[in-house]
């Protein structure tokens, strides 16, 4: 292979993961303190899309819950944990520029009996704020407390499947597509992070 540099070679980014994990990074009565803080203290609203004018239209797309964490008193302490785990997943994985959350965290629940789902789509994320480049995916519900309710990840002919374990930290470029496969019973709880930075070039 042959290279033709316009100007210095960048060093080489392993960005060839279609996802990454972090495990056991909180204890399970921290997952019940978030999980517990987010049931108690924040109104969910149906999910939305940014194309769709009408609910039916939207509901065909993705049918859930959210919520929003703001950055306070009582949980500064878990965005400073997420921080910790996301620039740590980043500099080992993928070596993104990134200024950090610019975006509160989604506290999103999908339920078995509306059948829960998000169809594949990428982070794209409002236009008037720095571009979403590393996704980040906390699960919160235990695999046994639901069914179906895959998050996959399709960044070859085939999707990857995140393996459903509680407090488990997935982390994947905004620009994968990727979906949660319906909830066919149970509840499936989820804190969904988008990290921020200048334009990929």
């Amino acid at each position: 292979m042959s290279v033709y540099n316009f100007t210095p070679m960048p060093p080489t980014i392993d960005d060839h993961h279609s996802y990454v994990t972090w495990e056991n990074g909180f204890t399970e009565k921290e997952l019940d303190t978030i999980e517990a803080y987010c049931e108690e203290n924040l109104k969910q609203n149906k999910a939305t899309v940014g194309n769709p004018n009408n609910d039916e239209d939207i509901s065909k797309i993705r049918k859930s819950k959210t919520a929003w964490i703001v950055n306070n008193e009582e949980t500064g302490w878990f965005y400073d944990r997420m921080a910790w785990i996301t620039r740590k997943l980043n500099s080992q994985f993928y070596k993104f520029d990134l200024y950090g959350f610019v975006e509160d965290f989604q506290y999103t629940v999908y339920d078995g009996e509306e059948n829960g789902h998000y169809d594949y789509h990428i982070d794209c994320g409002p236009t008037d704020i720095s571009p979403r480049k590393f996704s980040i995916v906390l699960q919160l519900s235990d695999s046994t407390q639901y069914t179906g309710g895959e998050l996959q990840i399709l960044a070859g002919t085939s999707p990857d499947s995140i393996p459903k374990i509680r407090g488990l930290v997935c982390g994947f470029p905004s620009f994968r597509l990727h979906r949660v496969t319906p909830v066919t019973s149970g509840i499936r709880k989820t804190i969904v992070i988008w990290v921020s930075g200048p334009a990929f070039k």
